[in-house]
């Protein structure tokens, strides 16, 4: 019998770092000792608070948690860790799994995603991320010379970014409250705090997850331009402003979301095939500006405190040590 230590959240607001006993891996599994995992904070941080709507348990399961909202719950989904026994092929291998922050766990091994060898580990923690922003590009289908805004200079918000800047011809243009320039230079976008963003936009990816954040993708659309929601907004309740320039515009909001593969590619395309892209993608060292801080394993706790105390960044990576 294998033993870890995983982050668990007790109660709202409160968690720690507790002993689990692992299951005995069946031939088809693996066992994976965890290197690093990274916070993803909208969602974690919802989780976190106890703001999971009842309605909506079932859809926010992470693939491996364990235990209900609003706790005790071991939730997460980015993590990178090394094969350490399973199927031949893969011992020693880097791979991603959508795993909470756990020291070592046993999944099958068709739930692990090989790290290819031009990808560091510690960026690929990343993969749910990218994979969530490959699935909105899918949806929103940018064109040669759109005019993009992305409202929202999260971790979803400037991985989206990222994609965007490779479409010819393309404005981006990166929206947030927070002074996000030196990010957005580095992703090869620009950069508006949301009085001062371009309009007259084709397209508009929403991810702040704020009506504040809403109402202005909207104020920056063209005619007949669309707003891409990726926006988790747990049980808060959100104001869609359908009034004055709504109806005129002809305007249109779609909800874009990573638990199913986009319809436009969904035919031709599995998760595996998706998770596959996404972590190749990570072999641009521009990704590498969305991790603006490394913690340890064993400090989750009194980080996610923090991050709840509104702590600035994006990507939180957890660092496992040996």
């Amino acid at each position: 019998m294998y033993s870890a230590r995983a982050f668990q959240v007790l109660r709202p607001g409160e968690s720690a770092v507790v002993p689990v006993e692992l299951p005995e891996p069946g031939p088809t599994d693996v066992v994976v000792r965890t290197t690093q995992t990274a916070i993803s904070r909208g969602t974690e941080l919802l989780v976190y608070r106890g703001r999971v709507p009842e309605s909506q348990a079932a859809v926010m399961r992470a693939p491996f948690q364990v235990g209900d909202f609003p706790g005790p719950v071991t939730y997460g989904y980015l993590a990178v860790g090394v094969v350490e026994s399973g199927p031949e092929g893969l011992v020693g291998k880097a791979v991603f799994c959508l795993h909470p922050h756990q020291t070592r766990f046993v999944v099958p091994a068709a739930a692990v995603s090989v790290v290819p060898d031009d990808v560091p580990p510690g960026r690929a923690v990343l993969a749910g991320t990218v994979e969530t922003a490959v699935n909105a590009l899918w949806d929103g289908a940018p064109r040669v010379g759109d005019r993009i805004a992305v409202v929202g200079g999260g971790m979803v918000g400037c991985a989206v970014a990222a994609l965007l800047a490779g479409v010819p011809g393309t404005r981006v243009q990166l929206v947030d409250v927070v002074d996000r320039t030196d990010v957005a230079r580095a992703l090869g976008v620009g950069f508006a705090g949301p009085d001062e963003a371009l309009g007259d936009c084709d397209l508009v990816f929403h991810a702040s997850a704020t009506s504040a954040g809403l109402t202005r993708s909207l104020e920056l659309l063209g005619t007949e331009g669309e707003v891409i929601e990726l926006s988790w907004y747990g049980d808060r309740p959100v104001t869609v402003p359908l009034g004055e320039g709504f109806h005129p515009g002809r305007l249109a909001v779609r909800a874009s979301q990573v638990g199913r593969v986009s319809p436009a590619r969904q035919a031709r395309w599995t998760f595996a095939d998706r998770m596959a892209l996404a972590l190749r993608l990570l072999a641009d060292d521009r990704f590498e500006a969305l991790v603006t801080e490394t913690v340890a394993f064993e400090d989750l706790p009194t980080t996610m405190a923090r991050l709840d105390h509104g702590a600035p960044g994006l990507a939180v990576r957890v660092d496992y040590g040996g």
